[in-house]
């Protein structure tokens, strides 16, 4: 039993004869059933469907990074390794949902350095479909399940969509090949976000971090991936879980984009924080920082995947927030969904615990408070026993000046199509282009005629052509309802 107590019969019940009823006092029974009742936690309300495994990082190119950012575990000799955690998810589908779908990949590291746990939590996308994170309740919402219906939705997919520009730089991500990777093994990953970096000088920069895979990019035919769904709806999962168990360990090339800070205040052409904007590779090359290399997988799926917590807020000293709004938002939505999900001391979970020493005893009691709970220590601060407690200079937020008028500023009329129409006209090839026009029209055909109009009228924005293209396709589809 749960309390230690030794059971003398553990597949029968405790019972008034052969046939008579069960007896309250059968503790060993309710002992049993009543842990079952309460094995299910709330699942994510996005990501819910996902995968992961354990390995390390190896810093292949120390002077790069290290000139710009004085993070511990970019400042070492070549070779230098860190432990990580890596999980892989789709985004709009339950715990059930089959990992061959149309929709963006998850791609979140937990790097378990000396100086505390840095998160990494991004997609299989450098972009997104917003850039307020006011919009992200009701983005999730238009993507999940009608209210009434209980099913997905393509009028409430493509409404809020089509109502929000900036969101078709992703949205043409999305349908083009790579919005089907073929497994998790074979996509890159990005942060997404602009981070700011420190350097020893106290000089700050700007960067993106990226993570290309050494497996080759591949993605999956649509009638592939629908007959996989029915066929193999863990594919992605099984993938990975047998590649490592084989002794395939994937294998991620460590990429960063840097910007001076000067550079960020004088550049004009789009905002340098905007999420659905992608840094120019010819003005801001990537540079190598090192690899990831998947090399365990888990012993036991919900102690070391399903419990796994990924939050934004979780930079080390060198890293900090840039101003980019959603990740703003993201700061505390993070970790609020894990208290939620987890209690209050996920991170003292096994697998979310920090590596290095922790000392923080005003971070007391709680539910699922497994530690000491340090102990006989005060539990306020400062007290006349603990002298600074877990204070670095280094640790120090970098000193800002920030002026501007404080308002809901609304960026819906910036430039939401200049990136999506290079990504059209220089990005992909001509039968790439055929194909994502005829992914989108599949799914953009079921919704409202006048839903798809105005859907039809940002693609015209991105490139007249793709707009004829698509409102061809859409002819050859089912009629659009009123």
């Amino acid at each position: 039993m749960t309390s230690g107590r030794p059971v003398g019969d553990k597949t029968n019940s405790l019972t008034v004869g052969p046939r008579g009823p069960t007896l309250l006092q059968d503790v060993a029974y309710l002992d049993e059933i009543a842990h079952f009742d309460r094995e299910r936690i709330p699942e994510r309300a996005v990501h819910a469907k996902g995968n992961g495994a354990f390995g390390y990082f190896e810093l292949t190119h120390p002077g790069g990074i290290s000139k710009y950012c004085s993070a511990a575990l970019f400042d070492g000799p070549a070779g230098q390794q860190t432990p990580i955690a890596v999980r892989f998810s789709t985004v709009g589908g339950e715990k059930g949902s089959a990992d061959t779908v149309r929709d963006p990949r998850g791609f979140a590291v937990k790097f378990y350095t000396s100086e505390g746990n840095l998160d990494i939590v991004g997609n299989n996308t450098p972009i997104f479909f917003i850039r307020d994170p006011m919009q992200f309740p009701s983005m999730v919402h238009s993507q999940k399940r009608h209210p009434q219906t209980n099913l997905k939705d393509p009028d409430t997919f493509w409404d809020f969509l089509s109502l929000r520009p900036e969101s078709i730089h992703q949205v043409l991500f999305l349908y083009s090949d790579r919005g089907i990777p073929d497994g998790y093994r074979h996509m890159h990953g990005f942060g997404s976000h602009t981070f700011k970096v420190i350097n020893d000088k106290n000089e700050a920069h700007y960067v993106k971090f990226h993570f290309k895979t050494m497996q080759g990019i591949k993605n999956l035919d649509p009638d592939k991936a629908l007959q996989l769904a029915g066929s193999d709806p863990d594919y992605s999962g099984r993938d990975l879980f047998e590649a490592i168990k084989n002794g395939e360990f994937p294998t991620w090339r460590f990429c960063f984009q840097v910007m001076s800070a000067k550079q960020a205040d004088t550049f004009t052409a789009f905002n340098p924080f905007d999420i659905t904007k992608t840094w120019p590779h010819s003005q801001f090359p990537l540079m190598d920082i090192g690899r990831i290399v998947l090399n365990r997988n888990p012993n036991n799926f919900f102690a070391e995947i399903e419990q796994l917590a990924f939050c934004p807020a979780n930079m080390v000293p060198g890293i900090e927030p840039s101003p980019d709004k959603l990740l703003q938002g993201r700061l505390f939505s993070y970790s609020d969904a894990h208290r939620y999900r987890l209690g209050v001391n996920f991170n003292d979970i096994p697998v979310n615990r920090p590596q290095c020493p922790v000392m923080n005893p005003t971070f007391r009691d709680g539910a699922y408070c497994f530690s000491d709970n340090y102990g006989n220590l005060p539990n306020y601060y400062p007290n006349s026993h603990l002298n600074k407690l877990n204070q670095d200079p280094k640790a120090m937020e970098h000193r800002q000046l920030i002026q501007g008028e404080i308002y809901r500023h609304d960026s819906s009329q910036d430039d939401n199509f200049s990136q999506a129409g290079v990504f059209w006209n220089k990005t992909l090839k001509q039968d790439e282009r055929v194909r994502l026009v005829k992914n989108m029209a599949a799914h953009l055909g079921k919704a409202k005629s006048f839903i798809v109009a105005r859907q039809l009228e940002n693609c015209a924005k991105v490139s007249p052509d793709l707009a004829k293209m698509l409102a061809d396709e859409l002819a050859k589809v089912a009629p659009a309802s009123s």
